[in-house]
């Protein structure tokens, strides 16, 4: 298959990324808001919707990775997007049937969390076959910075939409946008060649995109730095809610507005990524990057009521989404650089699934050590240890390259 730069085939899996991710942020909470607004689900049960729901999906998606090796990953993706679609659009149907359950929106969570993971892993590995390698940092700051807009607006027009329409009108939303990017996804002309070397799926496959990482001395210190830093930041989410709505006594638009505002910054952040490349090399501002956004969130613990809580808020988290937006490009792009393509995908769906299960374990963790500790405690703890995971990137930033900088593993 010839490749292509940005434009072209990447157009339209960018647009399907855009529009899948804007339904996704549209949707932002909307399960949550389900359970307690519709089901009367209690704290236990909420929290256990996004623990037991994502570790579910995560375990679910492990072997697909092999699986979806030996298979043309466009229709994989299109696949991804049907199943999200249809599971999504059982929720509105059933809420308007009278007949929504607590047990629906759980399965509804892993079935999502699972094909999501594939999408995201399957795509990852699709993007290197359409993207020179010259053009991944590039590809991978639209990508960021998709998110980051759709983050920003994405909430507050749900929010309204939940206002006008119900709680379930997101969620129809959401499926739609899964709907849109299949169709992009099936737009892309280009042939894709079948793998060259299809064969059985064996047991050992598994667990060979963990042996590739841990065997790469540049991939193995980013991905443990990668998931313990988003493991600590997402627990910290819902006890950040916790310590503002509940304790501190914030209205819900001042709580939207300093998470919402921030994520400017991420979008701020994709865009100067390749610029700082260029200019300072990619692994020294991985590291500077990596390291600086791992600083901001223990400047969260002295928050107080009132504006000047909100000016502290803001000013933190978009110190620290800028950051993370500077780093996820450069991580993306070095990560699908050092895989070879045949191994793209197990490799991506370990790195997701990992990245997942940790998060559900760490956030349930961390909900145990607020109800003991309280809120702003807890959050303390995770800054402290946020402020070691530097040290995990040291290793990365002293090993010398093994692949030239234009190649596909470089």
């Amino acid at each position: 298959m010839s490749r292509q730069g940005p434009g072209g085939a990447f157009g339209w899996l960018w647009a399907g990324f855009a529009v899948s991710t804007a339904g996704t942020w549209l949707a932002f909470g909307a399960f949550p808001l389900i359970a307690v607004t519709v089901l009367r689900a209690g704290p236990a049960q909420v929290s256990a919707l996004a623990a037991a729901g994502t570790a579910a999906g995560a375990l679910l998606a492990l072997p697909l990775g092999p699986w979806a090796e030996r298979r043309r990953k466009r229709p994989v993706m299109i696949g991804a997007d049907a199943v999200r679609c249809a599971a999504l659009l059982s929720v509105p149907a059933a809420y308007w049937c009278g007949l929504l359950t607590y047990t629906q929106l759980l399965v509804v969570s892993v079935v999502t969390a699972a094909a999501g993971i594939t999408f995201t892993s399957v795509g990852g590995a699709h993007l290197k076959q359409i993207v020179r390698p010259e053009h991944l940092v590039v590809a991978h700051g639209r990508f960021e910075a998709t998110t980051w807009t759709a983050t920003t607006v994405g909430p507050v027009a749900g929010g309204a939409a939940v206002g006008l329409l119900g709680p379930v009108a997101t969620v129809a939303a959401n499926a739609l946008g899964f709907l849109a990017s299949a169709l992009a996804v099936a737009a892309i002309r280009d042939r894709e060649e079948p793998p060259a070397r299809p064969e059985p799926a064996r047991a050992a496959d598994l667990v060979r995109g963990w042996r590739f990482v841990h065997a790469d001395p540049v991939l193995r210190p980013l991905f443990r730095n990668t998931v313990a830093v988003n493991a600590l930041i997402m627990a910290t989410e819902p006890l950040l809610a916790v310590l503002l709505l509940g304790e501190l006594g914030w209205s819900a638009w001042q709580y939207g507005l300093a998470l919402g505002l921030p994520c400017l910054g991420g979008l701020c952040g994709a865009r100067l990524a390749p610029r700082l490349e260029a200019r300072y090399g990619r692994r020294r501002v991985l590291r500077a990057a990596g390291t600086l956004r791992a600083v901001w969130p223990l400047g969260l613990v002295p928050v107080v009521p009132g504006p000047a809580g909100m000016v502290l808020v803001i000013a933190v988290q978009a110190a620290m989404i800028t950051c993370i937006g500077v780093f996820n490009p450069l991580f993306a792009a070095e990560r699908l650089r050092r895989v070879p393509a045949e191994r793209a995908a197990r490799v991506l769906v370990a790195w997701n699934v990992t990245r997942a299960v940790v998060v559900a374990a760490v956030t349930a963790l961390w909900g145990l050590l607020a109800a003991v500790t309280g809120a702003r405690s807890a959050i303390a703890a995770a800054g402290v240890l946020l402020l070691l995971t530097p040290l995990l990137l040291s290793a990365g930033a002293r090993a010398p390259g093994r692949r030239a900088a234009g190649g596909p593993g470089a």
